[in-house]
């Protein structure tokens, strides 16, 4: 099988992972009806065999339901970024819906750096509000494989979903992948995050702050 990754990208990898400092394991969601899925587990397994800290586990939507639902995957592929504390995976809520192609590669590579670190590196006032939420948070943040943009827009829902997991799911979603779901949503342009299913909505790659500001009149509703 020929590989997705050439050995110029490989090395690239394998040199911004050298500052890797815990464990992570990659957790792929297929299924049998599913366009990408096949180049999705690929481009996983090329992945994690770059660095030692980097372990997989691969599952079927329908036939591992339990699993999807404990790691609340609805669709697929969706890739979930969790920490592995010896025999422990734990979910911190960052997931990518669709295959992380072109600008999106980057987005995969800096999920693995933020859950490897279990730092979201957000600032203590935002840190705060995430870490009492006591209401469902859920973002959805669509992308495109050529959208410059888009990979921060993600990050920084990652990252809050790092301070609450039990409370904040973050997904990257492909919108031309998912176009039920872009089309649901009204997106027109990317990224688009849409909060708790489009009580609120951040057009564009905005700041941590400017995307609470937007969580918290959601949360309102």
């Amino acid at each position: 099988m020929e590989k997705l990754l050439n050995e110029q990208i490989v090395g690239q990898v394998k040199e911004v992972f050298d500052g890797l400092k815990e464990p992570v394991q990659l957790l792929f969601f297929g299924s049998e009806q599913c366009d990408y899925c096949t180049e999705t587990r690929q481009l996983v397994e090329e992945v994690a065999e770059t660095h030692a800290s980097i372990s997989t586990a691969y599952y079927d939507l329908e036939k591992d339901a339990d699993m999807a639902a404990r790691f609340n995957v609805d669709k697929a592929p969706v890739i979930v970024i969790a920490a592995k504390n010896g025999d422990e995976v734990v979910n911190y809520g960052v997931q990518y819906s669709g295959i992380p192609s072109g600008h999106e590669f980057s987005t995969l590579i800096n999920d693995i750096i933020l859950v490897s670190g279990r730092d979201s590196g957000l600032d203590e006032e935002t840190r705060a509000y995430l870490k009492a939420l006591d209401k469902p948070l859920h973002m959805q943040v669509f992308v495109t494989p050529t959208c410059p943009y888009c990979p921060r827009a993600v990050l920084v829902a990652h990252q809050m979903a790092m301070e609450n997991p039990a409370m904040i799911r973050a997904e990257g979603v492909e919108a031309t992948e998912f176009p039920d779901l872009a089309n649901k949503y009204n997106v027109s342009g990317v990224p688009q995050t849409t909060i708790n299913a489009g009580r609120g909505t951040v057009v564009g790659a905005v700041p941590a702050d400017h995307l609470l500001d937007e969580i918290k009149r959601a949360l309102l509703n």
